[in-house]
């Protein structure tokens, strides 16, 4: 007989960029098919029956999962740029930049994908580890061989992880031994992987989790002819994402502004008809104010990538301008120009890239009046974490920075560009990113327990070390920050004991593979 589940204990809820909600005591409900029925969000344990039968539940009729003391839930991460081909090149090369490292490094690396038993070998690896580090959503780059490319979601649809996957398009300004002959092969091998992926079954739940995805790596390896042809697929599928790179690197953006004759990058893709509500654009470290806003006026998302962009000194996007200006933005790892295939990395260095910003905001901009103060000397705090009202009346200071821009990015932000922003990046905010009624169930069991978790970087839940006196309703809700805090910012795979997607255990700490 097939139960509903009922999960009880301490929940993290994304709300917004500005908002989290720290739940100690929350009950969540979730049908068979793996979606949310309801969610009660404060629920004393001596009214849990009470609860459960209000809804129409009575314990024998549900699998109840009460979480333990140091042990909470949170939406699975969202990795919105991942290059599977490229994890066997992790942490190699970082004392290149970008065109460098992609013609001594990666396109190497990425050309042993032609072996397609190479790509059996190397896949499995590849998807596990990404699963095991949180991400329960990925938008995987895989290399330019159709048949490589297929093994990747074939695996991906079987570990049942939500997932976009594409080939990439390349047939320009790249190595003999890694291009496309030709683009009539470029478009023929695209359809082909496409029509692969729509045709595996769905889903146990009876849900789509596996989307093909269209992939021109980036403005300057495909000619306009294959731009043209890949617009063409685009208009003709309008639900069809995409995904490429921005505006990496100083050398990659010229480049393409030469090669193509624009006043932007943003503008080449645009020419094409491939900015759109569900375009993902790796990077965007240099994008200008203008571009940022093409960007938010077509709908399209940015992929933040700070491990990645301080390896390759690439530089540091400015994620709080984006938010200003309308730009969905998510979080991706960029394996393996990022050196780490999870997410919580990301996090780690979203924030000190946004510090970074905040530092030289204040630097730059000191008043060039006679009080030659700055803008930490004076303000005043609004309410929102942190968020500064500069109090200058002269001339330096007509044009006031916005709500984001330059300022460091809080717990909530972090939490939500890992989660419900980048949800938003992939046109899924509607079902994941936060628990919500009739949303899917996708979510971490996470632990901050030190007796079972092995992580000597978490100064975890030790009661028989730390606990002086009894935790009383009142001091749980900051035990469960200071939790979330420690996970973000210390934790690992082994904090990880379940990745759920739709409501079923695909990874984790505690899973096991059936036989």
């Amino acid at each position: 007989m097939t139960t509903y589940t009922v999960y009880y204990g301490p929940v993290i809820n994304p709300q917004s960029v500005t908002d989290y909600l720290a739940l100690p005591q929350c009950l969540i409900c979730v049908s068979p098919q793996g979606d949310i029925e309801w969610v009660v969000e404060d629920v004393e344990d001596t009214k849990l029956n009470d609860v459960l039968k209000q809804h129409d539940c009575a314990l024998s009729d549900i699998t109840l999962v009460s979480l333990q003391d140091g042990e909470f839930l949170m939406p699975g991460l969202v990795d919105t740029h991942a290059h599977a081909c490229q994890v066997p090149n992790l942490g190699v090369g970082g004392e290149m930049e970008l065109l460098q490292w992609l013609d001594n490094y990666t396109f190497p690396t990425e050309a042993r994908f032609k072996d397609v038993t190479y790509a059996e070998r190397a896949y499995p690896d590849v998807v596990r580890r990404i699963v095991n580090s949180g991400t329960t959503t990925c938008c995987y780059y895989g290399s330019l061989h159709l048949e490589a490319t297929k093994v990747l979601a074939r695996l991906v649809h079987a570990a049942g992880q939500r997932a976009f996957v594409g080939k990439c398009n390349m047939n320009w300004n790249c190595p003999p031994n890694y291009i496309e002959p030709s683009v009539k092969e470029s478009v023929d091998t695209t359809l082909a992987l496409l029509k692969y992926i729509e045709e595996l079954p769905k889903a146990a739940c009876g849900e789509t989790l596996l989307h093909p995805i269209l992939t021109p790596r980036f403005a300057i390896s495909c000619t306009e002819e294959l731009l043209t042809r890949l617009s063409e697929i685009a208009q003709k599928h309008p639900k069809l994402a995409i995904q490429t790179h921005i505006s990496e690197n100083k050398s990659e953006v010229e480049l393409a502004k030469s090669l193509f004759n624009t006043n932007s990058y943003a503008e080449v893709y645009d020419k094409f008809h491939l900015l759109r509500n569900n375009t993902v654009l790796g990077h965007g470290v240099h994008l200008t104010e203008d571009e940022m806003v093409l960007i938010a006026k077509r709908g399209s998302g940015v992929a933040h990538c700070p491990t990645s962009n301080f390896y390759l000194s690439s530089g540091m996007a400015r994620v709080g301008m984006l938010l200003d200006h309308g730009v969905k933005v998510g979080l991706g790892t960029d394996v393996a120009g990022g050196y780490s295939p999870s997410i919580l990395t990301e996090i780690q260095h979203a924030s000190i890239a946004a510090k970074m910003l905040a530092i030289q905001a204040i630097d730059d901009k000191k008043c060039r009046c006679s009080g030659g103060h700055s803008e930490s000397s004076l303000g005043e705090q609004d309410g929102h974490r942190g968020h500064i009202h500069h109090k200058c009346d002269c001339a330096c200071d007509k044009k006031q920075p916005g709500r984001f821009t330059n300022q460091k990015l809080s717990i909530a932000a972090l939490l939500y560009l890992a989660t419900l922003g980048g949800a938003g990046v992939c046109c899924l905010q509607d079902r994941i990113g936060s628990f919500e009624k009739t949303k899917a169930f996708d979510a971490l069991l996470v632990s901050v327990r030190e007796t079972d978790t092995g992580n000597p970087a978490v100064w975890g839940y030790n009661p028989d070390r730390d606990l002086t006196q009894g935790v009383t309703a009142q001091s749980a809700d900051k035990n469960l920050i200071e939790w979330l805090e420690r996970f973000l910012f210390c934790g690992d795979d082994r904090n990880i004991k379940k990745v759920i997607v739709q409501g079923r255990t695909i990874g984790g700490r505690d899973y096991r593979s059936p036989q």
